[in-house]
């Protein structure tokens, strides 16, 4: 829209009381704003984070930091992301377990999508120009994991209970991902303040910043009021899962647990099964016997996705996933439905 005489003859006005003239704006434009190097700014959105995105986004990021640190944000193309991507994929780390680096080249993307999506929201790269966006991840490949079988379960149960200097706390670890299907960060989270004695609930914390209430048997409960009590957590209030001096247990516990259990169990150390193993076992059980609607609420799985929008109306309540739950363990629930599924 044109300005009008008035209100030109008023920006005149205002110049010429300030001693200016409209070619001292035009020689001397506003200064362009320059934007940060990703070694100024990948520190700034790490604080801004979520601790789980950090955790699982900080090497990558240290990789950027290494490549790129003097950069600024505006400079890669997608070529040169998809390049990274690439040299990330061929120089990971060769374990057991590895699946040609697809993984890491699929975090590595994530990790400057987040860092770009914090600098398009700042004001330093435009949401058209942002790189990261144009550069497709890996396609997944379909996971080794399944459910284990009773026999197997039980050796697993066997090993942790009789094998290591602490089978409490790990037969504790094995009940609780088996009755739950929780992740590790969501064993790890759990504090005494979590627990829900008169329901038999553990409030459970995942990824993405997820929370529920999820059923348990009375006989965990139990044993995981007596495990805060005796191990300090109940006076500190603190992570509920500790070892014997009272210090709270890391992913390191997992490790050693699971790197023990393959030295007893040759099938175990073959296959590569961890905690996640556990979790398809129960889900898979539960979508066998209860249907997909509660195995979903059973693992914690949001309404979000490619799942389409029926998922909205086949949500199972709690009273579901604790009747599954009993028919799982055996033994009663104070929110199980009288009668279940297929038990």
């Amino acid at each position: 829209m044109n300005a009008s005489d008035a209100e030109l003859e008023a920006a005149r006005l205002v110049l010429a009381r300030m001693g200016l003239s409209p070619e001292d704006l035009v020689a001397h434009p506003e200064p362009e704003q320059i934007a940060p190097t990703f070694a100024d700014y990948i520190p700034k959105v790490a604080q801004a984070v979520s601790a789980g995105t950090k955790r699982v986004y900080g090497s990558y990021w240290n990789r950027v930091l290494e490549h790129w640190g003097r950069r600024r944000l505006d400079e890669p193309t997608a070529l040169e992301i998809k390049q990274l991507a690439e040299h990330v994929k061929t120089h990971v780390i060769a374990r057991r377990n590895a699946r040609g680096g697809r993984g890491a080249a699929e975090h590595l993307i994530a990790a400057l999508r987040c860092v770009f999506n914090h600098a398009v929201a700042d004001g330093w790269i435009a949401e058209a120009d942002n790189p990261a966006k144009r550069v497709p991840k890996p396609r997944r490949l379909p996971t080794t994991r399944r459910g284990l079988p009773d026999s197997g379960l039980a050796e697993i149960n066997e090993i942790a209970a009789t094998t290591g200097n602490d089978p409490l706390l790990d037969t504790l670890l094995i009940r609780l991902h088996t009755e739950t299907a929780c992740r590790r960060g969501g064993a790890l989270a759990l504090t005494v303040r979590d627990l829900d004695p008169q329901q038999c609930l553990v409030l459970l914390k995942e990824k993405g910043d997820t929370a529920r209430w999820q059923p348990v048997s009375p006989t965990l409960m139990r044993g995981l009021q007596e495990h805060a009590e005796h191990r300090g957590a109940a006076a500190s209030g603190g992570p509920l899962l500790r070892y014997r001096n009272g210090d709270p247990i890391t992913t390191r516990r997992y490790d050693h647990l699971w790197t023990r259990i393959g030295r007893h169990l040759p099938w175990a150390a073959t296959q590569q099964i961890s905690t996640h193993w556990l979790r398809h076992t129960t889900l898979t059980w539960v979508e066998r016997h209860f249907g997909y609607a509660v195995a979903r609420a059973y693992a914690g799985h949001t309404d979000s996705g490619g799942d389409g929008t029926t998922t909205t109306y086949i949500r199972a309540g709690i009273d579901e996933t604790a009747t599954a739950l009993a028919a799982l363990t055996g033994e009663p629930h104070p929110l199980a439905r009288t009668t279940g599924g297929d038990q």
